[in-house]
Protein backbone atom coordinates (compact mmCIF):
# COMPACT_ATOMS: atom_id res chain seq x y z
CA UNK A 1 0.00 0.00 0.00
CA UNK A 2 2.88 2.35 0.79
CA UNK A 3 4.31 1.77 -2.68
CA UNK A 4 0.95 2.25 -4.41
CA UNK A 5 0.26 5.51 -2.57
CA UNK A 6 3.80 6.78 -3.27
CA UNK A 7 3.59 5.86 -6.96
CA UNK A 8 0.09 7.34 -7.18
CA UNK A 9 1.48 10.46 -5.53
CA UNK A 10 4.10 10.62 -8.27
CA UNK A 11 1.40 10.37 -10.94
CA UNK A 12 -1.09 12.68 -9.22
CA UNK A 13 0.15 16.22 -9.61
CA UNK A 14 -0.65 19.58 -11.13
CA UNK A 15 -1.42 17.76 -14.38
CA UNK A 16 -4.48 16.18 -12.75
CA UNK A 17 -5.81 19.06 -10.66
CA UNK A 18 -4.67 22.08 -12.67
CA UNK A 19 -4.22 20.88 -16.26
CA UNK A 20 -6.92 18.23 -16.68
CA UNK A 21 -10.00 20.45 -16.01
CA UNK A 22 -8.96 23.20 -18.40
CA UNK A 23 -7.88 20.75 -21.13
CA UNK A 24 -11.26 19.04 -20.73
CA UNK A 25 -12.97 22.43 -20.98
CA UNK A 26 -11.05 23.27 -24.14
CA UNK A 27 -11.89 19.92 -25.77
CA UNK A 28 -15.62 19.59 -25.35
CA UNK A 29 -16.16 18.02 -21.92
CA UNK A 30 -17.70 14.55 -21.67
CA UNK A 31 -16.45 13.13 -24.96
CA UNK A 32 -12.88 14.13 -24.07
CA UNK A 33 -13.28 12.54 -20.62
CA UNK A 34 -14.44 9.24 -22.14
CA UNK A 35 -11.61 9.16 -24.67
CA UNK A 36 -9.08 10.08 -21.98
CA UNK A 37 -10.24 7.25 -19.69
CA UNK A 38 -10.11 4.76 -22.56
CA UNK A 39 -6.54 5.73 -23.40
CA UNK A 40 -5.28 5.89 -19.81
CA UNK A 41 -6.59 2.38 -19.05
CA UNK A 42 -5.09 0.87 -22.19
CA UNK A 43 -2.00 2.67 -23.46
CA UNK A 44 -1.23 4.53 -20.23
CA UNK A 45 -1.34 1.54 -17.89
CA UNK A 46 0.62 -0.57 -20.40
CA UNK A 47 3.54 1.88 -20.53
CA UNK A 48 3.36 2.22 -16.74
CA UNK A 49 3.71 -1.57 -16.43
CA UNK A 50 6.69 -1.44 -18.79
CA UNK A 51 8.47 1.16 -16.65
CA UNK A 52 7.79 -0.79 -13.45
CA UNK A 53 9.16 -3.94 -15.09
CA UNK A 54 12.41 -2.16 -15.99
CA UNK A 55 12.80 -0.90 -12.43
CA UNK A 56 11.79 -4.05 -10.53
CA UNK A 57 13.83 -6.43 -12.67
CA UNK A 58 17.07 -4.48 -12.08
CA UNK A 59 16.55 -2.71 -8.71
CA UNK A 60 18.48 0.21 -10.27
CA UNK A 61 18.05 3.82 -11.36
CA UNK A 62 16.95 4.44 -15.01
CA UNK A 63 20.49 4.66 -16.45
CA UNK A 64 21.72 1.63 -14.51
CA UNK A 65 18.58 -0.33 -15.41
CA UNK A 66 19.03 0.11 -19.17
CA UNK A 67 22.74 -0.64 -18.84
CA UNK A 68 22.05 -3.90 -16.99
CA UNK A 69 19.26 -5.05 -19.30
CA UNK A 70 20.76 -4.23 -22.68
CA UNK A 71 23.83 -1.98 -22.60
CA UNK A 72 24.97 -0.35 -25.82
CA UNK A 73 23.30 3.01 -26.41
CA UNK A 74 20.24 2.17 -24.29
CA UNK A 75 21.58 3.74 -21.06
CA UNK A 76 21.25 7.07 -22.90
CA UNK A 77 17.48 6.66 -22.55
CA UNK A 78 17.96 6.47 -18.78
CA UNK A 79 20.23 9.53 -18.74
CA UNK A 80 17.68 11.46 -20.79
CA UNK A 81 14.88 10.57 -18.37
CA UNK A 82 16.99 11.66 -15.36
CA UNK A 83 17.80 14.98 -17.03
CA UNK A 84 14.13 15.39 -17.98
CA UNK A 85 13.05 14.83 -14.37
CA UNK A 86 15.54 17.46 -13.15
CA UNK A 87 14.50 20.06 -15.72
CA UNK A 88 10.78 19.49 -15.09
CA UNK A 89 11.36 19.75 -11.34
CA UNK A 90 12.99 23.17 -11.76
CA UNK A 91 10.02 24.91 -13.40
CA UNK A 92 7.44 22.65 -11.71
CA UNK A 93 8.57 24.00 -8.33
CA UNK A 94 7.99 27.54 -9.61
CA UNK A 95 4.32 26.74 -10.35
CA UNK A 96 4.06 24.79 -7.10
CA UNK A 97 5.34 27.87 -5.29
CA UNK A 98 2.44 29.82 -6.80
CA UNK A 99 -0.01 27.32 -5.26
CA UNK A 100 1.53 27.82 -1.81
CA UNK A 101 1.39 31.60 -2.26
CA UNK A 102 -2.25 31.49 -3.33
CA UNK A 103 -3.13 29.24 -0.41
CA UNK A 104 -1.75 31.86 1.98
CA UNK A 105 -3.23 34.78 0.01
CA UNK A 106 -6.65 33.08 0.02
CA UNK A 107 -6.69 33.15 3.81
CA UNK A 108 -6.22 36.93 3.76
CA UNK A 109 -8.54 37.33 0.77
CA UNK A 110 -5.99 39.36 -1.20
CA UNK A 111 -6.50 37.27 -4.36
CA UNK A 112 -10.28 36.93 -4.05
CA UNK A 113 -12.38 39.41 -5.96
CA UNK A 114 -15.37 38.92 -8.25
CA UNK A 115 -13.61 40.75 -11.09
CA UNK A 116 -11.49 38.31 -13.16
CA UNK A 117 -9.64 41.17 -14.86
CA UNK A 118 -8.56 42.54 -11.50
CA UNK A 119 -7.40 39.06 -10.40
CA UNK A 120 -5.57 38.69 -13.70
CA UNK A 121 -3.65 41.85 -12.87
CA UNK A 122 -2.87 40.55 -9.38
CA UNK A 123 -1.63 37.23 -10.79
CA UNK A 124 0.52 38.90 -13.45
CA UNK A 125 2.03 41.26 -10.89
CA UNK A 126 2.82 38.31 -8.63
CA UNK A 127 4.53 36.03 -11.17
CA UNK A 128 6.56 38.91 -12.65
CA UNK A 129 7.78 40.10 -9.24
CA UNK A 130 11.56 39.50 -8.96
CA UNK A 131 11.47 38.30 -5.35
CA UNK A 132 8.15 36.95 -4.00
CA UNK A 133 7.67 33.93 -6.34
CA UNK A 134 11.36 33.03 -5.90
CA UNK A 135 10.88 32.91 -2.12
CA UNK A 136 7.84 30.62 -2.47
CA UNK A 137 9.80 28.43 -4.90
CA UNK A 138 12.59 28.12 -2.32
CA UNK A 139 10.05 27.20 0.36
CA UNK A 140 8.51 24.50 -1.82
CA UNK A 141 11.89 23.03 -2.82
CA UNK A 142 12.80 22.96 0.88
CA UNK A 143 9.65 20.93 1.64
CA UNK A 144 10.47 18.53 -1.21
CA UNK A 145 14.02 17.98 0.02
CA UNK A 146 12.75 17.50 3.59
CA UNK A 147 10.50 14.61 2.52
CA UNK A 148 13.21 13.05 0.33
CA UNK A 149 15.73 13.16 3.19
CA UNK A 150 13.66 10.57 5.08
CA UNK A 151 14.35 7.94 2.42
CA UNK A 152 11.86 5.62 0.75
CA UNK A 153 10.08 4.11 3.75
CA UNK A 154 10.41 6.84 6.38
CA UNK A 155 10.18 9.78 3.99
CA UNK A 156 8.36 9.14 0.72
CA UNK A 157 5.99 6.34 1.76
CA UNK A 158 5.21 7.90 5.14
CA UNK A 159 4.41 11.24 3.49
CA UNK A 160 2.26 9.49 0.85
CA UNK A 161 0.27 7.66 3.53
CA UNK A 162 -0.66 11.05 5.01
CA UNK A 163 -0.85 13.32 1.96
CA UNK A 164 -2.77 11.08 -0.45
CA UNK A 165 -5.73 10.40 1.90
CA UNK A 166 -5.74 14.11 2.81
CA UNK A 167 -5.87 14.97 -0.89
CA UNK A 168 -8.93 12.78 -1.44
CA UNK A 169 -10.72 14.15 1.64
CA UNK A 170 -10.21 17.74 0.47
CA UNK A 171 -11.28 16.80 -3.06
CA UNK A 172 -14.53 15.26 -1.81
CA UNK A 173 -15.29 18.34 0.33
CA UNK A 174 -14.75 20.61 -2.66
CA UNK A 175 -16.80 18.37 -4.96
CA UNK A 176 -19.69 18.47 -2.49
CA UNK A 177 -19.53 22.28 -2.45
CA UNK A 178 -19.20 22.63 -6.23
CA UNK A 179 -21.96 20.27 -7.39
CA UNK A 180 -24.50 21.81 -4.98
CA UNK A 181 -24.06 25.35 -6.31
CA UNK A 182 -27.04 26.87 -8.10
CA UNK A 183 -26.55 26.28 -11.81
CA UNK A 184 -23.92 23.56 -11.34
CA UNK A 185 -26.04 21.04 -13.26
CA UNK A 186 -25.01 22.51 -16.61
CA UNK A 187 -21.34 22.04 -15.72
CA UNK A 188 -21.93 18.47 -14.54
CA UNK A 189 -23.70 17.67 -17.80
CA UNK A 190 -20.91 19.28 -19.83
CA UNK A 191 -18.33 17.16 -18.01
CA UNK A 192 -20.12 13.80 -17.80
CA UNK A 193 -22.40 13.65 -20.86
CA UNK A 194 -20.35 12.94 -24.01
CA UNK A 195 -21.16 14.97 -27.11
CA UNK A 196 -19.19 13.30 -29.88
CA UNK A 197 -20.03 16.07 -32.33
CA UNK A 198 -17.36 18.10 -30.50
CA UNK A 199 -14.66 15.48 -31.11
CA UNK A 200 -11.89 16.46 -33.51
CA UNK A 201 -8.45 15.12 -34.32
CA UNK A 202 -7.16 17.66 -31.79
CA UNK A 203 -9.40 16.14 -29.10
CA UNK A 204 -7.81 12.73 -29.59
CA UNK A 205 -4.28 14.14 -29.49
CA UNK A 206 -5.08 16.17 -26.36
CA UNK A 207 -6.48 13.05 -24.65
CA UNK A 208 -3.39 11.05 -25.64
CA UNK A 209 -1.09 13.70 -24.25
CA UNK A 210 -3.04 14.14 -21.02
CA UNK A 211 -3.21 10.38 -20.37
CA UNK A 212 0.51 9.98 -20.98
CA UNK A 213 1.68 12.97 -18.93
CA UNK A 214 -0.74 12.48 -16.03
CA UNK A 215 0.84 9.10 -15.20
CA UNK A 216 4.37 10.58 -14.91
CA UNK A 217 5.64 8.44 -17.79
CA UNK A 218 8.85 9.07 -19.71
CA UNK A 219 10.68 10.86 -16.90
CA UNK A 220 12.18 7.90 -15.02
CA UNK A 221 9.95 8.29 -11.95
CA UNK A 222 8.12 4.99 -12.36
CA UNK A 223 11.32 3.14 -13.25
CA UNK A 224 12.86 4.52 -10.05
CA UNK A 225 9.84 3.63 -7.91
CA UNK A 226 9.70 0.21 -9.60
CA UNK A 227 13.28 -0.40 -8.45
CA UNK A 228 12.03 -0.19 -4.85
CA UNK A 229 9.47 -2.99 -5.37
CA UNK A 230 10.14 -6.43 -3.94
CA UNK A 231 11.13 -9.07 -6.46
CA UNK A 232 7.74 -10.79 -6.63
CA UNK A 233 5.44 -7.81 -6.01
CA UNK A 234 2.40 -7.69 -8.29
CA UNK A 235 3.29 -5.26 -11.07
CA UNK A 236 -0.01 -5.47 -12.92
CA UNK A 237 -2.13 -5.00 -9.80
CA UNK A 238 0.04 -2.12 -8.57
CA UNK A 239 -0.02 -0.40 -11.96
CA UNK A 240 -3.80 -0.72 -12.17
CA UNK A 241 -4.26 0.66 -8.64
CA UNK A 242 -2.02 3.65 -9.44
CA UNK A 243 -3.90 4.29 -12.68
CA UNK A 244 -7.29 4.12 -10.94
CA UNK A 245 -6.19 6.60 -8.25
CA UNK A 246 -4.66 8.90 -10.85
CA UNK A 247 -7.78 8.91 -13.04
CA UNK A 248 -10.05 9.30 -10.01
CA UNK A 249 -8.23 12.46 -8.92
CA UNK A 250 -8.56 13.87 -12.43
CA UNK A 251 -12.31 13.14 -12.55
CA UNK A 252 -12.92 14.55 -9.08
CA UNK A 253 -10.92 17.66 -10.00
CA UNK A 254 -13.16 18.11 -13.02
CA UNK A 255 -16.19 17.87 -10.72
CA UNK A 256 -14.66 20.54 -8.48
CA UNK A 257 -13.87 23.06 -11.19
CA UNK A 258 -16.27 22.70 -14.14
CA UNK A 259 -19.62 22.82 -12.23
CA UNK A 260 -18.38 25.93 -10.39
CA UNK A 261 -17.28 27.53 -13.67
CA UNK A 262 -20.73 27.02 -15.22
CA UNK A 263 -22.56 28.00 -12.03
CA UNK A 264 -20.98 31.45 -12.15
CA UNK A 265 -21.14 31.91 -15.91
CA UNK A 266 -17.41 31.67 -16.54
CA UNK A 267 -15.86 30.10 -19.64
CA UNK A 268 -14.59 26.50 -19.38
CA UNK A 269 -12.19 27.30 -22.22
CA UNK A 270 -10.19 29.80 -20.13
CA UNK A 271 -7.05 27.62 -20.42
CA UNK A 272 -4.24 27.70 -17.84
CA UNK A 273 -5.64 30.88 -16.31
CA UNK A 274 -8.70 28.92 -15.16
CA UNK A 275 -6.99 28.04 -11.86
CA UNK A 276 -5.24 31.26 -10.89
CA UNK A 277 -7.60 33.82 -12.42
CA UNK A 278 -11.09 32.42 -13.07
CA UNK A 279 -11.43 30.23 -9.96
CA UNK A 280 -10.46 32.93 -7.42
CA UNK A 281 -13.19 35.16 -8.85
CA UNK A 282 -15.63 32.27 -8.40
CA UNK A 283 -14.50 31.57 -4.84
CA UNK A 284 -14.97 35.28 -4.07
CA UNK A 285 -18.68 34.93 -4.91
CA UNK A 286 -19.24 31.85 -2.72
CA UNK A 287 -20.29 31.88 0.93
CA UNK A 288 -17.10 31.13 2.92
CA UNK A 289 -15.24 31.44 -0.36
CA UNK A 290 -11.91 32.14 1.36
CA UNK A 291 -12.17 28.76 3.12
CA UNK A 292 -12.85 26.81 -0.07
CA UNK A 293 -10.14 28.75 -1.93
CA UNK A 294 -7.63 27.92 0.81
CA UNK A 295 -8.61 24.24 0.71
CA UNK A 296 -8.34 24.18 -3.08
CA UNK A 297 -4.85 25.66 -3.22
CA UNK A 298 -3.76 23.45 -0.33
CA UNK A 299 -4.97 20.53 -2.44
CA UNK A 300 -2.91 21.79 -5.38
CA UNK A 301 0.14 22.13 -3.14
CA UNK A 302 -0.24 18.53 -1.88
CA UNK A 303 -0.55 17.19 -5.43
CA UNK A 304 2.49 19.19 -6.49
CA UNK A 305 4.55 18.02 -3.51
CA UNK A 306 4.00 14.30 -4.07
CA UNK A 307 5.04 14.65 -7.72
CA UNK A 308 8.02 16.87 -6.93
CA UNK A 309 9.33 14.31 -4.43
CA UNK A 310 9.17 11.64 -7.14
CA UNK A 311 11.05 13.84 -9.61
CA UNK A 312 13.75 14.60 -7.05
CA UNK A 313 14.00 10.89 -6.18
CA UNK A 314 14.92 10.11 -9.81
CA UNK A 315 18.02 12.29 -9.43
CA UNK A 316 18.81 11.01 -5.93
CA UNK A 317 18.53 7.35 -6.98
CA UNK A 318 20.96 7.88 -9.85
CA UNK A 319 23.74 9.29 -7.68
CA UNK A 320 23.14 6.75 -4.93
CA UNK A 321 23.14 3.76 -7.30
CA UNK A 322 25.91 4.90 -9.62
CA UNK A 323 28.29 6.50 -7.15
CA UNK A 324 27.24 5.19 -3.76
CA UNK A 325 26.57 8.74 -2.60
CA UNK A 326 24.98 9.61 0.75
CA UNK A 327 21.23 10.35 0.49
CA UNK A 328 21.38 13.45 2.67
CA UNK A 329 24.23 14.99 0.72
CA UNK A 330 22.68 14.18 -2.67
CA UNK A 331 19.19 15.39 -1.69
CA UNK A 332 20.46 18.76 -0.47
CA UNK A 333 22.80 19.19 -3.45
CA UNK A 334 20.03 18.30 -5.90
CA UNK A 335 17.70 20.72 -4.13
CA UNK A 336 20.24 23.55 -4.46
CA UNK A 337 20.80 22.69 -8.15
CA UNK A 338 17.05 22.69 -8.75
CA UNK A 339 16.72 26.11 -7.12
CA UNK A 340 19.64 27.40 -9.22
CA UNK A 341 17.72 26.61 -12.41
CA UNK A 342 14.31 27.54 -10.96
CA UNK A 343 15.38 31.12 -10.17
CA UNK A 344 16.09 32.19 -13.79
CA UNK A 345 13.01 30.22 -14.90
CA UNK A 346 10.87 32.28 -12.53
CA UNK A 347 12.61 35.57 -13.39
CA UNK A 348 12.12 34.87 -17.11
CA UNK A 349 8.45 35.69 -16.60
CA UNK A 350 9.44 39.16 -15.43
CA UNK A 351 12.80 40.92 -15.32
CA UNK A 352 14.54 38.38 -17.59
CA UNK A 353 11.72 38.21 -20.16
CA UNK A 354 13.97 39.86 -22.72
CA UNK A 355 16.22 36.79 -22.81
CA UNK A 356 14.71 34.13 -25.09
CA UNK A 357 15.66 30.73 -26.50
CA UNK A 358 14.09 30.03 -29.87
CA UNK A 359 11.66 32.88 -29.27
CA UNK A 360 10.61 31.52 -25.86
CA UNK A 361 11.47 32.79 -22.39
CA UNK A 362 13.42 30.27 -20.30
CA UNK A 363 10.34 29.04 -18.39
CA UNK A 364 8.47 28.27 -21.62
CA UNK A 365 11.58 26.85 -23.30
CA UNK A 366 12.12 24.33 -20.48
CA UNK A 367 8.43 23.39 -20.59
CA UNK A 368 8.52 22.95 -24.38
CA UNK A 369 11.74 20.88 -24.33
CA UNK A 370 10.43 18.39 -21.77
CA UNK A 371 6.70 18.14 -22.49
CA UNK A 372 6.97 18.25 -26.27
CA UNK A 373 10.22 16.38 -26.90
CA UNK A 374 12.01 14.45 -24.15
CA UNK A 375 8.94 13.07 -22.31
CA UNK A 376 7.22 11.51 -25.33
CA UNK A 377 10.58 10.43 -26.76
CA UNK A 378 11.42 8.68 -23.49
CA UNK A 379 8.03 6.96 -23.40
CA UNK A 380 8.37 5.88 -27.03
CA UNK A 381 11.79 4.34 -26.38
CA UNK A 382 10.55 2.54 -23.25
CA UNK A 383 7.70 0.98 -25.26
CA UNK A 384 10.04 -0.09 -28.05
CA UNK A 385 12.55 -1.46 -25.52
CA UNK A 386 10.00 -3.64 -23.72
CA UNK A 387 8.19 -4.66 -26.88
CA UNK A 388 11.12 -5.42 -29.17
CA UNK A 389 14.35 -5.69 -27.16
CA UNK A 390 13.33 -7.52 -23.98
CA UNK A 391 10.47 -9.34 -25.72
CA UNK A 392 9.74 -12.60 -23.84
CA UNK A 393 11.84 -11.61 -20.83
CA UNK A 394 9.56 -8.61 -20.38
CA UNK A 395 6.50 -10.86 -20.48
CA UNK A 396 8.05 -13.19 -17.92
CA UNK A 397 8.68 -10.23 -15.62
CA UNK A 398 5.09 -9.10 -16.20
CA UNK A 399 3.72 -12.46 -15.10
CA UNK A 400 6.04 -12.75 -12.09
CA UNK A 401 3.87 -12.00 -9.04
CA UNK A 402 0.79 -11.31 -11.17
CA UNK A 403 -2.05 -13.77 -11.67
CA UNK A 404 -2.75 -12.54 -15.18
CA UNK A 405 -5.07 -14.23 -17.67
CA UNK A 406 -3.19 -15.20 -20.84
CA UNK A 407 -5.48 -12.97 -22.90
CA UNK A 408 -4.41 -9.91 -20.87
CA UNK A 409 -0.74 -10.71 -21.39
CA UNK A 410 -1.39 -10.93 -25.14
CA UNK A 411 -3.26 -7.61 -25.03
CA UNK A 412 -0.40 -5.95 -23.15
CA UNK A 413 2.12 -7.31 -25.68
CA UNK A 414 0.01 -5.96 -28.57
CA UNK A 415 -0.31 -2.52 -26.98
CA UNK A 416 3.33 -2.16 -25.94
CA UNK A 417 4.65 -3.36 -29.32
CA UNK A 418 2.35 -1.63 -31.76
CA UNK A 419 -0.37 0.65 -30.35
CA UNK A 420 1.63 2.55 -27.70
CA UNK A 421 4.59 3.41 -30.00
CA UNK A 422 2.25 4.76 -32.68
CA UNK A 423 0.19 6.74 -30.16
CA UNK A 424 3.26 8.24 -28.44
CA UNK A 425 4.83 9.03 -31.81
CA UNK A 426 1.68 11.03 -32.63
CA UNK A 427 2.12 12.95 -29.35
CA UNK A 428 5.73 13.68 -30.26
CA UNK A 429 4.90 14.79 -33.81
CA UNK A 430 2.04 16.96 -32.56
CA UNK A 431 4.26 18.49 -29.87
CA UNK A 432 6.81 19.44 -32.52
CA UNK A 433 4.05 21.17 -34.48
CA UNK A 434 3.89 18.83 -37.47
CA UNK A 435 0.19 17.96 -36.95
Amino acid sequence: MGFILAAAGSAVGLGNVWRFPYVTGENGGGAFLLIYLGIVFSIGVSVLIAELIIGRSTQLDPAGAFRKLAGGAWPLVGYMSILTAFVILSFYCVIAGWTVAYMIKSITGSVLTANPEEIGGVFNAFITDPLEPVLYTALFIGLTVFVALGGVASGIERAARILMPALFVILLVLVARSVTLDGAGEGIAFFLEPDFSRVTWGTLLAALGQAFFSLSLGMGAMITYGSYMQRHDDIAGSALAVTVLDALVAVLSGLVILPAVFAFGAAPTAGPGLTFITLPSIFAQMPFGFLFATLFFFLLAIAALTSAVALLEVVIAYFMDEGGANRKKVAITAGVATFTLAVPASLSLGVLSGFTIGGKVLFDALDYLTNNITLPLGGLLVALFLGWVLKHKGEEEFRDGSAMAPALVVAWRLIIRYIAPVAILLILINGLGFI
